[in-house]
C-alpha cells in the first residue's frame, strides 16, 4: 500500500525526535509537501503564525531528513550541506531523491 500525506504526517509527529532507522522516499517528501504548502499558507495569514508552524516542525524536519539519508546508506550529518548554498541544497535533494539502498541503519530501532 502507497503511503499518503496523512500517513507520512502521522508517522513524522510520532518520530518527532527519532534519529534511528530509515524513512522512506515518500515519508520524507510528503512530510516536505507538508510543511511548504502548510507554511505558505499560514504566512497569508500570519508570518508569527507561520513562524511558530515552523518551530514546531523544525526537530521532526531534521529527524526525518536523517531518517531519509539512512535509508541511502549515508549519515545524518550529511544535513550539514544545507550550510553550503546551491550546491550543498543540489547535493542533498539528489540524496533524498534515491531509492532505498541496502544500508547499515535498516536494523535500527
Amino acid at each position: 500500500m502507497a503511503m499518503t500525506l496523512i500517513d507520512a504526517v502521522k508517522i513524522c509527529f510520532r518520530k518527532y525526535a527519532d534519529f534511528n532507522g530509515c524513512a522512506s522516499r515518500p515519508e520524507f517528501w510528503w512530510w516536505f509537501v507538508f510543511t511548504l504548502v502548510v507554511t505558505v499558507a499560514l504566512r497569508t495569514i500570519s508570518y508569527n503564525v507561520a513562524g511558530v508552524f515552523s518551530l514546531v516542525t523544525f526537530l521532526p524536519s531534521i529527524a526525518v531528513a536523517a531518517r531519509r539519508l539512512h535509508d541511502v546508506d549515508r549519515s545524518g550529518w550529511w544535513q550539514l550541506l544545507y550550510f553550503v548554498p546551491v550546491i550543498g541544497w543540489i547535493i542533498l535533494i539528489i540524496f533524498c531523491a534515491e531509492p532505498t539502498q541496502a544500508n547499515r541503519y535498516a536494523g535500527e530501532v
